[in-house]
C-alpha cells in the first residue's frame, strides 16, 4: 500500500520468513510502485562464525540457505539483492554484475566488532570491484547474543566514493543515483569483461623428515 500510495519501488531487505523443517528463511523482497511483489531473495551465505573466544553465531542452526542469486529490472536500473554476510563473498556479487546488475543492495545487522572493522572497506570494494552502486541500509541497536548493531547505512557509487553514511540512530538517509556513472566506470576499467578461466596448481615444497 505504501508503495502505490508514493508511486515508488521497494526493497524491502531482511525478513525472517517460515521455511520447511521448523527453520526460518532470510528473505528480502521487491514491490513496484502498485504495491505487487516482483521478486523474492533467499539469502545464500549463513553466517556461522566466532568472531571471539565469547562472541559466536550460527545462523545454520535457525536459518535454511537460498540458492538462487536475483536481479531485478526495475524502470531505473537492474538491482542484485543480496543480505549482510553475502559481502564476504565476491564471486556472488561479481555474477550479478555480469548479468547486468547495475546497483548492488545489501542490508544488513553488521554487529559492532565486524562494523568497525570491515563494514566501510567491504562495500566499497564491492562497488570498485563491479563498478556498481552500492546501497546499504544497516540496522542499529541491539542483536540477540548481547551486542549492537553497527548502524552507520551507505551508498556507494561505482568508483568507491561514499555519497551518503548514516549513523547510529535511527532516521532516513539518501543519494541521487546516476546510471550513467555505471558504464562510465566500467568503461574505464573494464575488468567485468576481463575475467579469464585458469587452473589452480597448489604445489607442496613442505620438506619431508
Amino acid at each position: 500500500r505504501f508503495a502505490a500510495e508514493n508511486q515508488i519501488w521497494m526493497s524491502i531487505g531482511s525478513i525472517a520468513v517460515s521455511g520447511p523443517g521448523g527453520k526460518i528463511l532470510n528473505r528480502g523482497y521487491m514491490v513496484d510502485n502498485q504495491g505487487n511483489i516482483r521478486g523474492r531473495y533467499d539469502k545464500i551465505n549463513l553466517f556461522d562464525v566466532q568472531i571471539t573466544e565469547d562472541e559466536g553465531y550460527r545462523e545454520s542452526t535457525q536459518v535454511l540457505p537460498g540458492n538462487e542469486a536475483t536481479i531485478f529490472d526495475t524502470p531505473f536500473a537492474k538491482i542484485g539483492h543480496t543480505i549482510c554476510y553475502d559481502i564476504r563473498f565476491p564471486q556472488l556479487y561479481r555474477s550479478l554484475a555480469q548479468a547486468g546488475a547495475e546497483v548492488l543492495s545489501i542490508p544488513a545487522a553488521f554487529n559492532n566488532i565486524t562494523g568497525a572493522a570491515h563494514w566501510h572497506v567491504l562495500n566499497r570494494a564491492r562497488a570498485i570491484e563491479n563498478g556498481a552502486y552500492v546501497v546499504s541500509a544497516c540496522a542499529i541497536g541491539p542483536i540477540q547474543g548481547g551486542t549492537e548493531a553497527y548502524g552507520h547505512s551507505l551508498v556507494v557509487d561505482p568508483w568507491g566514493k561514499v555519497l551518503v553514511e548514516g549513523g547510529i540512530e535511527p532516521g532516513v538517509v539518501y543519494a541521487t543515483l546516476d546510471m550513467d556513472k555505471v558504464a562510465k566506470a566500467r568503461a574505464r576499467i573494464p575488468s567485468l569483461q576481463h575475467d579469464r578461466p585458469f587452473d589452480l596448481n597448489v604445489e607442496d615444497n613442505r620438506k619431508t623428515a
